[in-house]
């Protein structure tokens, strides 16, 4: 097969709604460092004092506060996902079933969605003496609830309108507006107005304990990263836009917003805790690379069958999160080559144990899509 067939096959499953796998591959991708491969990494540190492996293990580990790793992408990256899967799916209900529908479907996702991960982190018994606001997946909900609600009534045009309106508020109120308390303007933690907000109207454990990154006011921007999605989303879906300048579109998006985002970061800090609007660029940025090298990977080239273990974690992504919750992986590794056999390994035993719990989330995710088994809310 040409280049010319292979860029003209790729516009022609765009134009018929098919669906792409390399959404589903990074996805899948992003999925993988929540259920195990940080693991794999720090282990791999641990047993390793090279470069790369302990470069490796750096980039596993949350900075405190201030600055960018590549763990400081895992969730940004899946809200900014979220915005592309809106594309492909709310136009499909809209003209099948009109807006009406589409907005039942829409709050219905929302409410599942919430309690999913009201549950996940608490439990109903907590959920009378905690607030269930804050957690991983209440912010996806919210993320897509308001998303969703704009694009369908909003065209390209007020849907940049939107995220610029607020990228640029959320920063006038980080720069411009102290916390109660406070002398003055500061990002430091514990010492923002957005801090504040969390401790004012979200229960946290300790007071001495600094804003929830998944809190009240910094989910604003979030919201922001998930519109960058859709943006991209509207891309992929472009048939007028062969396969190989969505791309290039794509790898020019990235470095500008990363180069942007850093930009910005020299006055508005880059911290994740707070989703400053540096830091939806500079994540934003980077999804969007992450996007063009899959898509030309996977969906131009068709080189596809490395990327068959994300398109199974990718493809069934709620089951795979919730399940890495109830099924103890970890354990089944080590009851598999733990014990004598990771001793016989010395330092990399935990390394040993972390690979076969891997390959069991494979084996689990695997089966589900054999099977056509999806958790869809």
């Amino acid at each position: 097969m040409t280049k010319q067939e292979t860029l003209s096959n790729t516009k022609e499953t765009v134009e018929k709604g098919a669906r792409i796998l390399s959404v589903d591959a990074l996805r899948g991708f992003d999925m993988f460092w929540i259920v195990g491969a940080d693991s794999l990494c720090r282990a791999l540190g641990e047993a390793s004092d090279s470069g790369p492996a302990q470069f490796a293990a750096r980039q596993l580990e949350h900075v405190p506060w201030e600055g960018f790793v590549f763990y400081d992408l895992i969730f940004p990256l899946f809200v900014f996902i979220i915005g592309m899967s809106i594309v492909f799916s709310l136009d499909k209900h809209v003209q099948q079933e009109g807006h009406a529908a589409a907005y039942k479907r829409i709050v219905r996702r929302f409410i599942l969605l919430f309690l999913l991960g009201a549950f996940y982190d608490k439990g109903i018994s907590d959920l009378a003496r905690e607030s269930p606001f804050s957690g991983v997946l209440q912010r996806l909900s919210w993320c897509y609830l308001f998303t969703s609600l704009l694009y369908t009534r909003v065209k390209l045009r007020g849907l940049i309108s939107v995220c610029l309106a607020i990228l640029i508020g959320y920063w006038a109120l980080l720069t411009f507006v102290k916390a109660p308390g406070q002398p003055e303007v500061s990002f430091e933690k514990d010492k923002t107005i957005v801090n504040w907000v969390d401790y004012k109207f979200l229960p946290l454990k300790e007071e001495g304990q600094y804003s929830d990154p998944e809190g009240l006011l910094s989910t604003i921007p979030a919201v922001a990263s998930c519109i960058l999605g859709v943006l991209a989303g509207l891309t992929l879906r472009n048939p007028k836009i062969d396969g190989k300048k969505k791309v290039l579109y794509f790898l020019a998006a990235g470095v500008l917003l990363v180069a942007a985002g850093y930009l910005w970061g020299l006055q508005l800090p880059v911290i994740k805790r707070l989703w400053t609007s540096s830091y939806v660029l500079v994540a934003g940025g980077y999804s969007c690379l992450l996007v063009g090298i899959f898509y030309w990977i996977v969906d131009v080239l068709q080189y596809r069958k490395w990327a068959l273990p994300f398109i199974w974690i990718g493809a069934n992504p709620l089951t795979t999160y919730l399940g890495s919750e109830f099924i103890d992986f970890e354990s089944m590794g080590k009851r598999v080559v733990g014990g004598p056999i990771a001793g016989l390994f010395g330092q990399y035993g935990e390394l040993l144990t972390t690979t076969a719990s891997i390959v069991f989330v494979f084996l689990f995710v695997r089966f589900l899509y054999n099977r056509k088994i999806f958790l869809r809310v």
